[in-house]
Parts: C-alpha cells; sequence; structure tokens
C-alpha cells in the first residue's frame, strides 16, 4: 500500500511513516525509533490537551536538555501553541520573562523542569504555579504505551502552521534587557535545509545535543534532526562519554581540545565549531583523527547559522547559506531572508527587527574576503584607544593563533595616557606570559593594538557549552582587581 506524505506534515509524522524502524534518538532514558518518538509525542500531546491548552495559548518549558523538554517542545508544534524554552534562573529574573509571555485572555502554562526547581526555593515554586498554569508529568516511559487516555482530543485540529510561532527564545542580554525572539516553523526549516547543503547530515549519523536548546544552536539541532530524519543523541553532561557513537557536534575550541586530548576513540567525523576564533593547531590536529571542522558565524534573531565553511588559515567564517541574505554597509552587517524571526515578543505581540527596506541590523561590523565574510567584532565591542578604533575580536583572533593560548578575551580597560587600552585573559599553560605574548605579537598586530595587560582566564569562567561571556568577564575584572576600572 502506498505511503501518502504531505509537504507540511511534520516530521516525526513523516518518519514514523517512512522509516519507522530508524534510530531517531538515544537518551539516558531510553532509544527511540521514529514510530516510537511519534508514540511519545502523541502522549504529550494528549496530556496537554486534557489540561486544557487550546490554540492561542503559550507554554513555558523551564530546563536543561533531556528528553521530556524534546518531547514536549514536539508536541507543542503539533499543538500551534506558542513555545518558550527557557534555562533554568534565580526566581527574579525567570519571572520577568514569564511575565513577557503573558496574554490577556489566555493561560500561560508552565513546566519546570527538576534541575530548575532546585534554584528555586517552594515560595518561588508556589508563585509562579500562581503566574502560570503549572504543567506535571512523569518521566517519559521508556516506551510509549498503546493506550491512550484521552479519546475526545483531535491534534489534526490545532497542527502547527508553518507561519504560526513555533518557539520563542531570549537573548543573552549582554548589552541590555534580554529579548525574546519568535521564530515560525518555516523560518526553522529554512535555516536547516541552508546549513544541511554544506554539512551532510543523514540516516545512519548521529548529532549530539551538545547545546542547550534554550539558545538557538541548541534548538537549531533539534529542526536539523527533524528534516533530515537522521539521529540525535541526548547525553547526560559529561562530553567524554556522551561522545560515543556520535558522528557530529556542535561545540566550542575548548570542548573539541579536550576531546582530542583525552585519547578516546571517536567515531566523531563532523564538528561545527562556535564561540571563538580556531586556533590553527586545533583544527590541524582534528584533520589528524579524520575530523572535519567548520566554523560559523549566526545569532538568534536568524535561526541560528547565517555562513560557514571548512575551518582553514583564511581569517573568514566563510560563505552565506542558502535562504539568507546578506549585505555590508560602512562596515555594518544587514541581514535578510527566509531564515529572520518573526520579530521581538512582548504579552503577545510582535516588535519588528527588521527597517523599511526589510533589513536587520545585526550590530557586528564585517568585510568580504572575496566571496566569504570576515567577522571584524560588534559595534558594542569597539573602543577607541589613543584616538584609533580598536576591536576586541581582532586582538582575540590573532592570540588565538599561539600555540600554547587555548582561548582568549579581551575588554578595554580605563588608562590614563591613552583613555583605554585593552586587557587579554588568557586560557592555556600557565607559565605563558605576558612579555613573550607581547613578543609573539610582533608583526602581527599593530604595536597600538597590543593588549598592555595580560591575565590568566580562570577555569570557572569558561562556559562549557556556549561562547565566552564578555560580560561576566568584565564582573570578574571588576570584582577581582581593584586597580583596573572596566569600560
Amino acid at each position: 500500500m502506498a505511503i501518502l506524505v504531505t509537504q507540511l506534515q511534520l516530521e516525526w509524522k513523516k518518519w514514523s511513516l517512512l522509516r519507522p524502524f530508524s534510530m531517531a534518538l538515544t537518551s539516558p532514558d531510553g532509544n527511540f525509533n521514529w514510530k516510537e518518538v511519534s508514540g511519545l509525542v502523541k502522549q504529550k500531546v494528549n496530556k496537554l490537551a486534557f489540561l486544557g491548552v487550546s490554540h492561542g495559548d503559550s507554554i513555558a518549558l523551564v530546563g536543561k536538555n533531556e528528553l521530556d523538554l524534546v518531547i514536549a517542545y514536539l508536541a507543542c508544534l503539533e499543538l500551534g501553541i506558542k513555545c518558550a524554552i527557557i534555562a533554568p534562573q534565580p526566581y527574579s529574573l525567570l519571572r520577568s520573562k514569564l511575565e513577557g509571555l503573558t496574554v490577556k485572555g489566555h493561560t500561560l502554562f508552565l513546566w519546570l523542569s527538576p534541575c530548575a526547581k532546585a534554584q528555586l526555593s517552594s515560595s518561588d515554586v508556589e508563585q509562579l504555579h500562581a503566574d502560570g498554569k503549572p504543567i506535571s508529568w512523569d518521566i517519559t516511559s521508556s516506551k510509549p504505551s498503546n493506550a491512550i487516555h484521552v479519546s475526545q482530543h483531535n491534534a489534526s485540529q490545532h497542527i502547527t502552521s508553518q507561519t504560526g510561532i513555533a518557539s520563542i527564545l531570549f537573548t543573552s542580554g549582554s548589552t541590555g534587557v534580554a529579548k525574546a525572539v519568535a521564530h515560525n516553523l518555516k523560518q526553522h526549516r529554512a535555516s536547516a535545509y541552508g546549513l544541511l547543503e554544506k554539512i551532510p547530515f543523514s540516516l545512519g549519523d548521529v548529532w549530539l545535543l551538545s547545546l542547550p536548546m534554550y539558545h538557538v544552536s541548541g534548538l537549531s539541532i533539534i529542526h536539523r534532526w527533524l528534516v533530515s530524519g537522521a539521529c540525535i543523541k541526548i547525553g547526560r553532561g559529561d562530553l567524554i562519554q556522551d561522545i560515543d557513537n556520535v558522528t557530529h557536534a556542535s561545540l566550542v575550541a575548548t570542548q573539541l581540545q579536550r576531546l582530542l586530548r583525552s585519547k578516546k576513540v571517536l567515531k566523531l567525523h563532523t564538528v561545527l565549531l562556535g564561540g571563538s576564533a580556531i586556533p590553527s593547531t586545533l583544527y590541524q590536529a582534528a584533520e589528524q583523527r579524520n575530523i572535519q571542522t567548520w566554523v560559523g558565524y549566526g545569532m538568534t534573531e536568524a535561526a541560528s547559522t547565517i555562513s560557514v565553511k571548512r575551518v582553514n588559515d583564511v581569517d573568514s567564517v566563510g560563505h552565506v547559506l542558502p535562504n539568507r541574505r546578506l549585505r555590508i554597509d560602512n562596515k555594518k552587517i544587514y541581514l535578510s531572508g527566509d531564515t529572520l524571526a518573526c520579530g521581538y515578543y512582548y504579552q503577545g505581540h510582535l516588535a519588528p527587527i527588521v527597517d523599511q527596506r526589510g533589513w536587520f541590523d545585526t550590530r557586528d561590523l564585517g568585510e568580504w574576503v572575496g566571496e566569504e565574510l570576515r567577522i571584524l567584532g560588534r559595534e558594542d565591542n569597539l573602543f577607541i584607544s589613543g584616538g584609533e578604533n580598536i576591536h576586541c575580536e581582532e586582538i582575540e583572533s590573532v592570540l588565538n593563533q599561539h600555540p600554547e593560548v587555548q582561548l582568549s578575551i579581551v575588554i578595554p580597560i580605563d588608562d590614563s595616557e591613552y583613555g583605554a587600552a585593552p586587557m587579554a585573559l588568557i586560557s592555556g599553560r600557565e607559565d605563558i606570559s605576558g612579555m613573550s605574548l607581547d613578543s609573539w605579537l610582533d608583526g602581527k598586530l599593530e604595536r597600538f593594538k597590543r593588549p598592555k595587560y595580560y591575565h590568566l582566564l580562570p577555569e570557572k569562567l569558561l562556559n562549557t557549552g556556549m561562547k565566552l561571556s564578555r560580560k561576566k568577564v568584565k564582573e570578574y575584572v571588576a570584582n577581582n582587581f581593584t586597580n583596573y576600572r572596566v569600560i
């Protein structure tokens, strides 16, 4: 009998028909083929329907990567309800985000994972549940049950359109208040298809869900998985163990360095790196292990990756991917295309992110290297020293090529002579000296761009999942070095 698959059918339903017994998801809670994933989603859909979720309502899922979070997100897509994925965080920060999701006349549903509740007092949890209708469910069973307890619900009546809001993610807020960025399913799919034209991911491959779903870089892994019909792995948070049987991973440079140094036998053959410039020694060591390393440029508003390339010695982030458009005007980068967000969401309203001509101002600075894009840095990270413009990222890019430097980050410090001067914090050999680094920079960086101060970057500041936070580095220096004033 022929199997009919429609263009708008949700992917897990499509794959449950086309390849029902292919492995789709592995996790600490069990391994699941596409037929079983579809069954798990059906269970969640019926649970949400039983609780009274209807079109126009919103749900906030607060937690880290786990099976329940993945399946709940897919159930929200099927029901066509707005789903915000939020990091576990203190009560005041969480409540302010929930306030922005509240819409008069509609219910805000709230799921707090165990790790989210662990950061809150019992009174905090009680108050949050008063603000949003609580959702609770048992950990998803190892295999979906055939018994469906809510027989009256017809999910097809509410199936999400490609243009309704499919996700709401919050920006880091590193330059101000965190913004809630809304994307629809069509935009997520356009992002996934564009990247997969460059980086193959197909049946038999396994992509580690190594980045949190509350960041667009993590959620984009979910959508690449869905459109490809391959497999994802949800780990336990120990990269050395989680990497077993994984072929694809999204990592930062320090994570890849740890993997290579572990001498672990790897099936890994494709790594998408982000967060900072990639030391040449790192990608060369990876290539010797038959691991392709890719570097990209992306942001929340663009549904993750905008450009990508195989890492080489050219300081660029590659060609712009399909379904995206990019222009540079006076070194400022502007975006358009099919992956760009619907807008910034607040209490049911969408504020446009584009200008009248349909372009989004990224506040990033760049230039073309042939047909490839080079990122000069953030407008916010540009400072003036002795009348000269200095980009923090430019200095970092050069420092990261030093064979003994794992990672560097540069911040501006008040300076009586020049008004401001660069300080570099270095992760690398403990005996590495500022004098040796400054000597190494000779001929590679103009004198006025060289850091005036060098310090070791403490391990506690290294974020194992995402890029290093410049804001947190500034706070660390302000709190621990009384002789410097951070600008």
